[in-house]
C-alpha cells in the first residue's frame, strides 16, 4: 500500500504536541484588536486542544 501524502494546509494550521494531541489557534485574533477586550486577546493567544471526531479526521490527515 503506498504512503499518504500529508496534507500541507493542515500541517501549517495546527501543531502535534509530543503526547500526540493536536493544538490549533483561536478564532478571531488576526485584526480589529480596538474593538476587542483585553481579556480575550489575551486568552486568544493560548492554544486550543481539537477533540473529537475532528481529531480524528485531522490525525488522518496528519499522517499519524
Amino acid at each position: 500500500m503506498p504512503k499518504l501524502k500529508i496534507s500541507k494546509s493542515v500541517q501549517d494550521r495546527f501543531k502535534v504536541t509530543g503526547s500526540g494531541k493536536i493544538m490549533r489557534r483561536k478564532i478571531g485574533q488576526r485584526h480589529k484588536h480596538a474593538a476587542k477586550r483585553r481579556t480575550n486577546l489575551r486568552r486568544g493567544k493560548e492554544p486550543m486542544v481539537v477533540t473529537g471526531k475532528l481529531e480524528k479526521k485531522l490525525k488522518r490527515l496528519l499522517g499519524i
